[in-house]
């Protein structure tokens, strides 16, 4: 199920993006305990994005008030999203953080790859934000548990933070750490590094998206619009716009091929011609978009 899904978002992820460009490329094929620390500028689709990009499966740790619906809990779960709860979402929840520390721990412990956004908050800037306290409070609880994983810094930017057709950059570091953290000193110490690091590793592209008005553009507008706008008012004075507008893209989109599917297969259009149109569609609307 994990894999068949993991193929579904790369393909979605592959018409949602223009380009996904990757600095040290080889390092996604790192196996053993992994911890990846990474910048938090675009809500869900950070998560997405990083953790697709990896030859194995990636464990996340996100907001816990996205968790509050059994609809999104079980999405979420099946993505491998851990929640972690903020002061902000009610003091009534932060005892659940020991789970979500302990389980990154656990898993950690197992040589799984468990990724974390240090900034504890997302915000549509590649400008980073103090960092929390998660990071360094999983590594500790890991130290003294005899494991110490290998550390990626990943350094994630956009040339813009809404709709279809962004170009994105992943700059991908190996941190060497084999200090313990065991005090607030290391703690500050460690934060402060990963600060630096993290900073270089944020490479926005700066080329704008540019829009192609094919005929395939105007094709796919209305349903685009519908859904842009569905997205909008859902997410009005949030961060959270391309991530539900990447979701409910990749759940209608399916069903908005099978809708046409279903009219040239009315109109008896034979068979053939019918899955190589629909084959044809999304690969030349993706042409709409210039590199």
């Amino acid at each position: 199920m994990i894999w068949i899904l993991k193929n579904i978002i790369r393909a979605a992820l592959w018409l949602f993006c223009t380009d996904i460009s990757i600095k040290n490329k080889s390092l996604l094929k790192t196996k053993g305990s992994l911890f990846i620390i990474a910048n938090h500028p675009n809500s869900f689709l950070d998560a997405i994005i990083i953790g697709v990009q990896y030859k194995r499966r990636v464990h996340f740790l996100a907001r816990g008030d996205a968790f509050t619906k059994r609809h999104h809990r079980f999405l979420l779960g099946l993505l491998n999203m851990i929640p972690v709860y903020r002061l902000r979402e009610g003091k009534q929840y932060l005892y659940l953080n020991e789970y979500a520390f302990k389980e990154s721990v656990r898993l950690l412990k197992k040589g799984e790859a468990v990724l974390i956004f240090i900034e504890g908050t997302c915000m549509n800037t590649h400008q980073l934000q103090p960092f929390k306290k998660g990071a360094t409070r999983i590594l500790e609880s890991a130290h003294k548990e005899g494991v110490f994983p290998i550390i990626h810094i990943a350094g994630i930017g956009y040339n813009h933070f809404r709709g279809i057709g962004k170009k994105v950059n992943i700059s991908l570091f190996q941190y060497r750490f084999n200090q313990i953290i065991n005090t607030p000193k290391d703690r500050v110490m460690f934060n402060k590094q990963i600060f630096e690091l993290l900073n270089e590793q944020i490479l926005p592209p700066t080329t704008p998206t540019i829009i192609n008005k094919t005929p395939l553009y105007f094709f796919h507008l209305p349903y685009y619009k519908f859904i842009h706008h569905l997205a909008d008012k859902k997410t009005k004075g949030t961060v959270f716009y391309d991530s539900v507008l990447f979701s409910l893209l990749l759940f209608t989109y399916p069903l908005f091929l099978f809708i046409l599917f279903c009219f040239l297969y009315f109109i008896t259009i034979p068979l053939p011609i019918i899955f190589v149109t629909l084959l044809s569609i999304p690969l030349l609307a993706k042409t709409a978009i210039k590199q």
